[in-house]
């Protein structure tokens, strides 16, 4: 049966519009799942929570802070007190207890020591990401760690090495630790440009000589997937020290052409570590 001009032209005017309003509930249904994909991606992106290690501050992260801020994660860089494994563990873990969701612990050189007793029993730590940092096992101190092998500043003389600074209420015998200028520069800031190793020096914070000493108790590594960052031009930390303790907590190992400020020296690759293990999260 033949169809009038009109009439067809009206049956394909028709039949584009539907077609049109088809494509157009195709388009928001594919809209409405990215949406929501995008949206449950989110919900479980984890916090990033930085911890410094001992004669640094908060400062030291801020090259990495850019960068993961820029990718779109919340980043959390609190102080460490740096008086003692278990009480600065416990000022990182309140800290911990505020964040909702799951987080990537991450620790720089005593900050390693610090996150693996902080993030024991928490169960929304779901990846370590140690930076030239101690990861110790059960009973060790920073100091025989360091000293197990030559290289460390801090198997040289004390008295070249740290300048003491006693306060009122000290415990007995300890005081507050800062490095001296060569030490810093050749043993701490190495790698980094001198006008940026000479802030970092006046900025120190100091620990506490007794932390240096204290034990420390079930490691979290043992339980959490682990990430290693291993500066292998380190003169604070001995990369033969690194390396073993990366390789007995089974970590994924990084190694980069730095000392023992890697996340000033090569931020990039220290964020490119901390996103792989905020990616195994899911």
């Amino acid at each position: 049966m033949r169809v009038p001009g009109g009439t067809r032209l009206r049956l394909v005017a028709l039949a584009a519009l539907l077609a049109f309003a088809v494509a157009g509930v195709s388009g928001a249904f594919a809209s409405a799942r990215r949406a929501d994909r995008l949206a449950r991606t989110a919900a479980v992106r984890p916090t990033i929570v930085l911890v410094h290690g001992a004669w640094a501050n908060p400062w030291s992260w801020a090259p990495v802070i850019g960068r993961l801020q820029a990718d779109g994660y919340t980043v959390v860089a609190p102080p460490d007190p740096l008086v003692g494994v278990q009480h600065d563990a416990e000022a990182i873990r309140d800290v911990l207890e505020t964040i909702k969701g799951p987080i990537v612990l991450v620790g720089h050189s005593y900050g390693g020591a610090v996150i693996t007793n902080a993030a024991y029993g928490v169960r929304n730590v779901k990846a370590l990401v140690y930076v030239d940092a101690f990861a110790p096992a059960q009973g060790e101190t920073i100091l025989k760690l360091d000293t197990s092998k030559p290289g460390s500043i801090l198997g040289g003389n004390p008295k070249s090495t740290f300048t003491d600074a006693l306060f009122p209420g000290a415990p007995k015998g300890a005081a507050d630790l800062y490095v001296k200028l060569p030490v810093f520069l050749k043993g701490f800031a190495n790698g980094i440009a001198r006008k940026q190793a000479l802030i970092a020096y006046s900025e120190q914070a100091p620990i506490l000589s007794s932390a240096l000493t204290q034990k420390s108790g079930p490691p979290a590594w043992k339980t959490i997937p682990s990430w290693y960052v291993l500066g292998t031009h380190d003169k604070a930390i001995p990369p033969a020290v690194e390396l073993f303790m990366a390789e007995r907590m089974h970590a994924h190992i990084t190694r980069v052409p730095t000392g023992h400020l890697p996340m000033v020296a090569d931020p990039g690759a220290v964020t490119n570590v901390i996103l792989q293990a905020a990616r195994s999260v899911g």
